[in-house]
């Protein structure tokens, strides 16, 4: 059986890592038995979650666990899509992981609001003493990440120009239809659905987060996905 690697859920997600949330999207949609437990970081083979164990191995990186679960297992995640298709699908994985998720990482970690109410309680098996310290240091690593990925250059209102632009996108080939590419999920809608659920997190304040709103489609298609995938999380909410 395999085993996920994760966080945990939080902030009313099925976990705090919308990558974990992708990861375990893709088993459901497999069909393949699995089971999650906590995440080591020293642990994990890219020093990142989520990570993933199959057969005594450990691999690291939802993106590889799909290409795990088609090559070993022969998931077919895009069934009934038109090479073209396919190829939509995977432009809009990618530029929801590319776009979306830096955006969320820059509202949740350098707003200090949305950080003290929220990330900052990664922090609370820190011995008291040591938070001071570890706390800024490790805030400082995420704004070094996001100015090596390019989202930390941005101002604010172009972080959130840039984000409101994927959104609109996402929202208008998104349409009518209950899932991305059709009447089906297929494997982008993993990728698409974790970002705009951790977009859409009502526990954090941003305008990306109301822009999101203003699309009701996009909030019908994060109901769906929570209703579908993981119940017991829409039942609470």
């Amino acid at each position: 059986m395999i085993t996920l690697y994760v966080s945990g859920p939080r902030f009313g997600l099925p976990d705090s890592s919308p990558f974990v949330s992708k990861a375990e999207v893709l088993l459901k949609l497999s069909g393949m038995p699995y089971r999650t437990a906590p995440a080591d970081f020293g642990k994990a083979p890219k020093r990142k979650i989520p990570y993933f164990e199959d057969d005594g191995h450990r691999f690291g990186d939802s993106t590889f666990l799909r290409f795990h679960l088609e090559d070993k297992y022969g998931v077919d995640f895009d069934r009934g899509l038109s090479p073209a298709e396919k190829g939509i699908a995977w432009a809009f994985e990618k530029l929801a992981e590319d776009q979306l998720y830096w955006a969320l990482v820059h509202a949740r970690w350098m707003d200090k609001a949305n950080f003290d109410k929220g990330p900052r309680a990664f922090f609370d098996a820190v011995p008291a003493p040591l938070r001071p310290i570890v706390v800024p240091l490790i805030r400082r690593s995420v704004a070094k990440s996001l100015y090596a990925q390019g989202f930390g250059r941005h101002s604010k209102e172009e972080i959130q120009r840039l984000a409101t632009r994927t959104l609109d996108a996402i929202a208008a080939t998104l349409g009518g239809k209950p899932w991305l590419m059709g009447a089906a999920p297929c494997g982008a809608d993993a990728s698409v659905w974790a970002m705009l659920a951790g977009m859409l997190c009502p526990h954090f304040d941003t305008p990306i987060r109301t822009a999101a709103e203003q699309h009701g489609n996009l909030v019908a298609y994060r109901d769906r996905g929570l209703a579908l995938w993981f119940p017991e999380l829409a039942t609470a909410a």
